[in-house]
């Protein structure tokens, strides 16, 4: 297997597991600025 195969697979596993996580924490921020607003729960 050629190395910069492996580096680009890498590349992009990180790259995929960094947006997911952005991805929760927004949404995570998210619903608590609409909790602090609405003082309600945010929609599913």
């Amino acid at each position: 297997m050629d190395n910069d195969i492996v580096k680009r697979l890498m590349w992009s596993g990180l790259l995929a597991a960094s947006s997911a996580l952005a991805s929760l924490v927004a949404a995570r921020l998210a619903a608590i600025v609409w909790q602090r607003v609405f003082e309600e729960e945010p929609p599913e």
